[in-house]
């Protein structure tokens, strides 16, 4: 029978109250997104180094939103849907348009398709990496590693024309940068097993407080007084790792292959075992003549 909803039978549903600490992460994460949009208008508008500044902004809050959720315990599905959205837009859509407005436009839909198909990658990129996260037939070692470049690194690097541009070295041709932008858009959607830096440690000796906290601040110095140098060296850093993965992932796997291969032989199971001949049956007038 249908439900009355003005009958006074009929229970209004309850939404339990939300722990502020499962907002703080989202919130997080809805800022990146203000900033993958903003750096959109401040591309359209030619102001590229605040549109590139914006997209580093999101990064780095991209890396924040995760850990402060696991630290506070305020992880949630709405929160991991989220931040795929966020990504898809801060490290696919907006990369692309940067790099379509600020050059690619000059190979009219040749540069278009380019920007489509990196921010299609992206999307795929995150679409994977969403339905294989609770693998269970990976190998533990593979825990330290993604398949694919990730898209926030992606949207660095993807980016590394314009860092050198604005260095003052000469502009690349239009189609290097349509070639490049193609490139990082495979790796991400490749297979390519990729360091994650999830087997670092997070905790840190005590004596190695001090140096951390000035590495950290003298790296920030440094990416605010020379940022153009900074994320230069950083993206080409990272595709000359690039290698050293695959490398280091290939001889965990062979490794993990040879140890399966070689099984242990234990010497008891080719033991002998003596015949003991079995017991007679009892005369018939020995047999019990009752069975519990």
């Amino acid at each position: 029978m249908p439900i009355d909803p003005a009958s006074p039978d009929t229970r209004r549903r309850r939404f339990r109250t939300i722990p502020v600490r499962m907002l703080v992460p989202n919130m997080i994460t809805l800022l990146a997104i203000c900033a993958g949009l903003t750096a959109i208008r401040l591309s359209t508008e030619g102001r590229m180094e605040l549109a590139v500044a914006a997209i580093v902004f999101a990064a780095v809050l991209d890396g924040v939103d995760g850990r402060v959720a696991r630290m506070i315990k305020g992880q949630s599905k709405f929160g991991a849907e989220l931040d795929s959205l966020a990504d898809f837009v801060n490290f696919g859509v907006a990369p692309g348009l940067i790099l379509y407005f600020w050059q690619l436009h000059d190979l009219n839909n040749f540069g278009w398709i380019a920007a489509m198909i990196f921010a299609i990658c992206g999307s795929l990129r995150l679409a994977r990496f969403n339905a294989t996260m609770d693998d269970p037939n990976k190998p533990d070692f593979a825990a330290n590693f993604f398949t694919g470049m990730p898209a926030p690194l992606g949207a660095i690097t993807v980016l590394l024309p314009i860092y050198l541009a604005f260095l003052g070295m000469p502009t690349l041709p239009d189609v290097v940068i349509l070639l490049f932008t193609l490139l990082i858009a495979f790796l991400m959607v490749s297979r390519l097993p990729v360091f994650s830096g999830k087997s670092m440690s997070m905790r840190v000796p005590p004596e190695m407080v001090l140096p951390v906290f000035v590495g950290v601040v003298l790296f920030i110095a440094l990416l605010i007084g020379y940022p153009w140098h900074i994320l230069s060296a950083v993206s080409l850093l990272y595709l000359l790792s690039l290698p050293i993965g695959w490398k280091s992932y290939r001889d965990q796997e062979r490794a993990l292959a040879a140890s399966n291969a070689v099984v242990p032989v234990d010497p008891a199971s080719h033991a002998v075992t003596p015949y003991v001949p079995a017991a007679p049956d009892p005369a018939p007038d020995d047999r019990p003549t009752h069975l519990n």
